[in-house]
């Protein structure tokens, strides 16, 4: 899945007309590839191992281009900062960790169900949707007893 996601992200930049520089390929591998939604620290981090001299500014400025095309999905909290999702940049629902930050994917059946019902009832035209749901990680729970 990761090198299929990796080469959609690579081809839309490619249509857009977008440089496809060594640093912003590495940047696209880790979101591609990583199942638990670093943050742009993080992700510099990573790239900064083969290519040293990348600044933040670059990490930044990448991830927000990829934000703006729709190939990232940003989860934004207030005690752990924005968190990004290349691998799944659509709305589907989150658990987090209360204690150490932890983000997982989780597929709920019924989520368009659920949304088309919010826009029913409501009248809105319900354009995106966010669902998390909060507690200990198993790794937490078990450090906790």
């Amino acid at each position: 899945m990761s090198q299929r996601r990796l080469d959609q992200i690579t081809q839309a930049l490619k249509e857009r007309g977008y440089r496809l520089t060594p640093q912003r390929l590495a940047v696209l591998g880790v979101l591609a590839q990583s199942p638990d939604h670093p943050s742009v620290e993080e992700i510099h981090h990573q790239v900064r191992r083969d290519f040293p001299t990348t600044s933040l500014a670059t990490i930044y400025k990448t991830v927000h281009l990829l934000k703006e095309m729709g190939e990232v999905l940003e989860l934004g909290f207030a005690d752990w900062g924005s968190r990004y999702d290349g691998r799944r940049p659509y709305p589907h629902p989150h658990v987090i960790c209360t204690q150490c930050g932890a983000v997982v994917d989780h597929e709920l059946a019924g989520m368009a169900d659920i949304s088309r019902e919010v826009s029913d009832k409501t009248g809105y035209s319900i354009s995106h949707h966010r669902l998390d749901f909060f507690g200990l990680c198993p790794r937490c729970r078990a450090t906790v007893k």
